[in-house]
């Protein structure tokens, strides 16, 4: 790894790294903010996925996570959203190629050669992180926000051994009922297949529930929430299936980081009250 910046926040640290990823072929940069309760050894840690166009940067200077984060001693991971290069394929469109990795791994080229976003978090940035910071492997989070919420919830669904905890903030649950998911799973995985249930939160919850209590957030003023969202879909299967869910509308809030921030605490409170 190599040091981008660190920067104090909060009574911790908050740094970004460069490292060469075997799993997309890319230098892939994350942030990671630690806890002043890091310095007395490991702590609990979330794994945050941003939405389309993003980066680490956003939540980190945004959301005000950090300030939760170290009032509850718990660290945040913070990759970005997919690989990215000269070298690698890009869309001029916002919605498909880089900040556009939709947490999954591509099987159409020209994406497949590098577009590894579900092995590298999962895989090699877990590895990583918990190899070279004071990180608490049995008590390991995930969320994200929007295409974010989409990698958070169908990482924990398949992954719960890694992630005991869940939440997002105005999430993809459904994208192969709605155009973003569509569109990129087209794309990166073929015309609509049984590849696509892989990375559909709402099919998955139909085979595999978890022992966690997840926690979504959604405005109804957001712009997007009834054409891409449709968290009605995905909060119909967890009844159906005997998933633990909460699923809040939140009254005159949009999709952007304003609204992240405002609910930002009750995010981390319940990471924290379900990594205990």
């Amino acid at each position: 790894m190599q040091n981008v910046s660190t920067t104090a926040s909060f009574g911790g640290t908050l740094s970004v790294y460069d490292h060469a990823s075997e799993v997309t072929g890319t230098d892939m940069r994350f942030a990671v903010f630690l806890p002043p309760q890091a310095k007395d050894g490991p702590v609990p840690a979330l794994t945050y996925l941003s939405g389309l166009t993003c980066t680490w940067e956003n939540v980190m200077s945004k959301a005000g996570l950090q300030g939760w984060a170290s009032e509850l001693g718990l660290a945040i991971i913070a990759p970005d959203t997919s690989p990215r290069g000269s070298d690698v394929a890009d869309d001029e469109a916002y919605d498909l190629g880089q900040g556009a990795g939709f947490y999954l791994t591509a099987r159409e080229m020209p994406w497949a050669t590098h577009y590894k976003m579900d092995e590298y978090i999962t895989e090699e940035l877990w590895a990583l992180v918990h190899d070279q910071f004071p990180l608490n492997p049995a008590r390991h989070g995930i969320f994200g926000h929007s295409m974010g919420g989409h990698g958070a919830i169908t990482l924990h669904l398949k992954h719960p051994e890694k992630y005991k905890t869940c939440s997002a903030f105005s999430p993809i649950t459904s994208p192969a009922q709605v155009p973003w998911g569509q569109k990129a799973f087209t794309a990166y995985l073929g015309e609509m297949n049984p590849l696509w249930e892989l990375y559909d939160a709402t099919e998955i919850v139909q085979e595999r529930q978890t022992r966690a209590h997840i926690l979504i957030d959604t405005g109804d003023a957001d712009q997007f929430l009834s054409e891409q969202l449709r968290p009605d879909l995905f909060e119909t299967a967890c009844k159906t299936h005997g998933q633990a869910l909460t699923s809040r509308l939140q009254p005159g809030y949009d999709h952007s980081y304003y609204f992240v921030a405002s609910f930002a605490e009750d995010h981390i409170r319940h990471h924290a009250a379900g990594l205990t």
